[in-house]
Parts: C-alpha cells; structure tokens; sequence
C-alpha cells in the first residue's frame, strides 16, 4: 500500500520559499517541516508558512516518519545531502545541480538503484516551452536528424539574491557547477547525452571579490564559461553559463536547434520554425504556441520587447505549449503559486506522484548525472586551456 509523504525541506533561503506550499498542497504529502542550520530562517517559515520546524539535518534522518527530504542547501552540498538522506531510506528531492562531484552522481545513482527510493533533481528549464516545444516537434521528426543546437543561461551576478550574493565563499562557484539550466534543455530537446566537451572561459575582470583566487572556495576565477559538446546521437551543442553579461531575460533558453530537415530559432518573444523544401525552406512564426499567454496578449504594445527582455510574463504564467502537462495537476494547486516559466507545479507533482507510488519520475538520478557531469567536466576543461575531454556516462534508467 503506497505511503502518504512525511517532507522535511532543507534550506529556508530565497529558493525553498516557492515550494513550501506546492509541497503543503500536494495530496500525496501529510506533513511538511523545515529545517535550516540558521534558526532565524526557520522560523520565518514557521510564521509565513504555518509548518515546524526540526533543529537538525541530523533529526530529519532518524526520524523514522519522514520518509522525504527535499534539499534547497547551498549547491556543493546537494550530493552529500542527498546521499546521506538516501542512506537513512527517505527519498529525495534536491534542487539543481545533482553535485558539483562526478563520484558523488555514481554514488547516488549506486544508492537509488540499491534502495528503490525515488530521486529527483529539480530542473525547471525540462519544463520551459521552448525546451518542450524542440522536444515535441524533434520526437515528431519534423527536424530530421539532429545536428546542432545552442542553449545558455545568461544570469548576471548582480542579479542573484542577496543571500546568495553575501556569503562570498559560495557566491564565486564556478558556472558550469550549477550548468543543468542549460544542458538540460538541450539534451531533452536532442534526446541524446554528451560523450565529450571542450570549453573556454572568461577571466573576470571586475575585482570585486567574487571570481578571484583565495576568495571563493574553489579559487575560481572565471565568470562565464563557453563549451562545445558533442552528444552520442552525432550532433553538436555549445553550451553557455555566464554570469557577468549585459542581459537579464529569458536567463535560459534555446536559441537554436537544427536538423537535416527543419529548425527552431528564437530572440527575445521571437520563436520561428523553418521546414526545408524543393525550393528552399517555409517559415512559420510559432511564438504564440510557445510564449506565455499572458506574454502574447501584450504582443503589440509598444514597450512589448522591452517588459519581456526585463523578466515580465515569465514567472508563473503557463504557456499553450504546457497544456497537456497541466491536465495531470492536482485540484489543489490551481489557487498556488507557480514560478520559473510555470515549472514549479510540474517539478513537485512529478516528485511527490512517483514517490508516492513508488517509481522513479522523468528527471531521475541517471538523468540528473547526463545534465550534471558534462558541465563539471567542461570546467575542467576550461582550466584545461579548451581540452577535448570525454564525459563519464552511467547510463540510463534501469526498467528491469
């Protein structure tokens, strides 16, 4: 008989605060708690969310009624949280990245293959309409065979949250640690992984005590990365994590993705479909399909361009694109919160349904490892001087 979900949500920082109540909804979770290692922050949630709290990552895993965790710590701690929580038998849900380890991807794939507890990273850009959109049409063949595609997120620093921006020993991480935003939107997209990576990066320049040695933990001193990825279906990618650039919206995206037979390409609201003919190629403007709904009905106004490029319409507005996924959403979140492209609903049903029922959701732990390693890998080969590095692969989901 399948087992209500008891969560304890770890890490009460600026992320977690769009999750509380879509895990508080959800009608496979009994009880929510919080835990953070600051009390103050806990107990913000306590009054703003009406949950307990547990003093300790410790308490949550001898809890024998908790049987979910779900991570929102600072991001190197990812894997070692959820490897930990995965030993104490609770399923885990972990915002991204999987780990900023390769070692620590194979263990947790080892663990959950050993347990049958469900994990899941949180990668809302699986869920963004452009990503949906090559997804679809690429599965309907309409682009041929898949030959190259680009995809990025542009997220200046000064953007980030004030949390994020005030513990200076994290803020510098390299970009491709946290690189699932843009992988993961172009391996759905391909349907295929990466097997090698060459990568430049951009030696910051600003001096402000973020990308410099002896600062950050990982003597990082570069702020944007670029990569060139080729996947095990033949095509190419190049990849981007850039964190000081002249830019603000979307912060990830698809720009490109091209096959033998047709191609998707976007700008600003502007997404388009190219199909080759006998004569050359017919164009079909798909931006309606693919934008917010609330994006497309300020489509002609005049400062349109401009709302879009500063963020406007993109946080919890659903796309047409996303209709048949919002078919499955429980009753109870049509009055909640939503965010990231209206990716939170789908993330947390995918996870509390498959843990619930005791299988393993869409973005499972070999996924996570497919979209989490070949950014750790092109950093190093960003610190390599642009070497050609292969990319460990473990495989996909066992279905025995």
């Amino acid at each position: 008989m399948s087992r209500k979900l008891t969560v304890a949500i770890v890490g009460c920082g600026d992320f977690a605060k769009n999750f509380v109540n879509l895990f508080k909804g959800h009608p496979f979770v009994e009880k929510v708690y919080v835990c953070d290692i600051i009390r103050s922050k806990a107990e913000g949630y306590r009054k703003k969310f009406h949950v307990d709290i547990i003093d300790t990552f410790e308490t949550i895993l001898k809890r024998e009624d908790i049987n979910a965790v779900a991570i929102f710590a600072q991001r190197h701690l990812h894997g070692p949280l959820a490897m930990k929580a995965l030993c104490a038998g609770k399923h885990v849900y972990s915002a991204v990245p999987m780990s900023s380890k390769v070692e620590e991807c194979q263990k947790i794939i080892e663990l959950v293959k050993r347990t049958g507890l469900t994990y899941m990273m949180g990668e809302t850009c699986y869920y963004y309409p452009s990503s949906m959109y090559c997804r679809k049409t690429y599965k309907e063949g309409v682009f041929g065979k898949f030959v190259y595609g680009e995809s990025q997120y542009h997220h200046d620093i000064s953007h980030f949250p004030k949390d994020f921006l005030a513990d200076r020993r994290s803020t510098g991480v390299p970009p491709f640690y946290y690189p699932t935003h843009s992988t993961a939107m172009i391996l759905a997209a391909a349907d295929s992984f990466v097997k090698k990576v060459a990568a430049f990066g951009y030696v910051d320049q600003e001096h402000d005590g973020i990308y410099e040695e002896g600062v950050n933990q990982w003597d990082n001193i570069y702020s944007n990365e670029y990569s060139l990825m080729l996947l095990d279906n033949g095509g190419t990618a190049r990849v981007n994590e850039c964190r000081r650039i002249g830019y603000k919206a979307p912060s990830s995206y698809v720009s490109a993705f091209y096959g033998t037979q047709g191609a998707y390409q976007f700008n600003n609201a502007q997404h388009l479909l190219t199909q080759k003919t006998k004569e050359g190629v017919q164009l079909t403007d798909v931006s309606n399909l693919i934008n917010p709904i609330e994006m497309t009905v300020h489509k002609d106004e005049a400062d349109f361009q401009e709302n879009v490029a500063n963020h406007m319409w993109q946080w919890n507005c659903f796309s047409p694109q996303q209709q048949e996924e919002i078919k499955r959403l429980p009753e109870s979140y049509r009055e909640l919160e939503n965010g990231h492209m209206a990716s939170h609903q789908f993330l947390i049903d995918d996870f509390c349904s498959a843990a619930y029922q005791g299988k393993q959701p869409v973005i499972n732990a070999w996924k996570a490892a497919r979209y989490t390693i070949p950014g750790l890998i092109a950093h190093q080969s960003v610190c390599r001087g642009g070497e050609t590095m292969e990319v460990p692969d473990f495989g996909d989901m066992d279905t025995e």
